[in-house]
């Protein structure tokens, strides 16, 4: 009997996910401008009952609380010495910084901020930054203990720092139980993913599709009209966060020795995507920010892509800069000096 050729008929692969992910801010903003859409043209999707109203209307606290174990997972306890000292540096420089222009916008133009950017937005867009976008900038610009920083930059991912901020500084009403809240999901998440190699990588591959559903259940409490009254003032927030880099690049590099001086500290200069989550949980800590979570929604989403463009070029400029001048890295002493040299890069840097 001659063999039978049978035919298998190839499905073809979208790959969807991987095609959001390459897009600018793709995981948050596809789900969002999806949800936003239904939200304001067919309200009443949202609203049927059973599984659909929970997982996409009233289901970002569960949601938040599962990315906030997954962040946790990230916190790699192994990485110490230099990586755990600029993690640290960059964290607590960014929080600092986000909590003193938060502050200072509160002070001057009192709650409702300016240009409709309320204080607590201002703090939520400064204290977060890309962590994606770090990561390729650090392979580009920096070397393993760049890289390695991001085990402790990562916990700004979330809205804790945020909290923490608007608790301190009164600009916000914060119950302690709120912070203890949202600092064990991130526990969890830290210990389990010390202990266990394959739930961190677990956690890895689940990120994308927990971000991507929580900013649905964001988007479904929005309609069009928030999201074109927030695209001016969402578009100056980006800008400010854009322009800090410059003052992150100055005070990181005035705190690291002098032959690990990068163009790192720029790189923080980004407003995280997962930021445009945070204002709902303030408003879940603090009901009274209910009124801003709409418009600060879109604000943080906005600027999350405008900082998403620029921040690569101004490292690219500080970079060049250090490299023209041979400073920092790029010194004798420092571990890329070969670039400027022209020399063979080292076996192991």
């Amino acid at each position: 009997m001659g063999e039978q050729k049978t035919e298998v008929k190839k499905t073809k692969d979208l790959d969807l996910l991987n095609k959001m992910k390459k897009l600018p801010g793709g995981l948050v903003i596809i789900p969002l401008v999806i949800a936003v859409l239904i939200a304001t043209f067919v309200p009443q999707a949202f609203q049927i009952g059973g599984y659909v109203t929970a997982l996409f209307y009233e289901g970002n606290s569960a949601m938040m609380g599962f990315f906030l174990i997954v962040c946790g997972s990230t916190i790699n306890i192994k990485q110490v010495g230099m990586p755990l000292y600029k993690g640290v540096t960059l964290t607590g420089l960014k929080f600092m910084l986000g909590v003193l222009f938060g502050l200072l916008v509160g002070r001057i133009c009192g709650p409702d901020g300016f240009l409709g950017i309320t204080p607590f937005v201002m703090i939520a867009a400064i204290t977060n930054s890309n962590g994606s976008l770090y990561i390729s900038l650090s392979s580009q610009f920096g070397n393993a203990t760049d890289t390695g920083a991001i085990s402790i930059l990562s916990l700004n991912d979330g809205p804790f720092f945020t909290l923490v901020a608007l608790g301190a500084t009164g600009l916000a009403s914060i119950p302690i139980n709120s912070l203890i809240a949202t600092l064990v999901p991130i526990l969890i998440g830290f210990i389990w993913g010390n202990l266990d190699a394959g739930f961190r990588k677990a956690c890895a591959t689940a990120q994308p599709i927990v971000t991507f559903f929580m900013t649905i259940s964001i988007g479904a409490k929005t309609d069009v009209k928030t999201i074109v009254t927030a695209g001016a003032a969402g578009i100056v927030l980006g800008l400010i966060s854009a322009v800090l880099a410059v003052v992150f690049f100055f005070l990181f590099n005035l705190l690291l020795p002098k032959k690990e001086r990068n163009a790192m500290g720029a790189a923080v200069g980004t407003t995280a995507l997962n930021s445009a989550m945070t204002p709902a949980a303030v408003a879940e800590a603090d009901p009274s920010m209910a009124q801003y979570t709409e418009m600060a929604t879109a604000q943080c989403a906005t600027a999350s892509i405008i900082t998403l463009f620029l921040c690569p070029f101004i490292v690219a400029f500080f970079d060049k800069m250090m490299q023209k001048k041979q400073k920092g890295i790029y010194s004798p002493e420092g571990w890329a000096h070969y670039k400027v040299t022209g020399e063979a890069a080292p076996a192991e840097m």
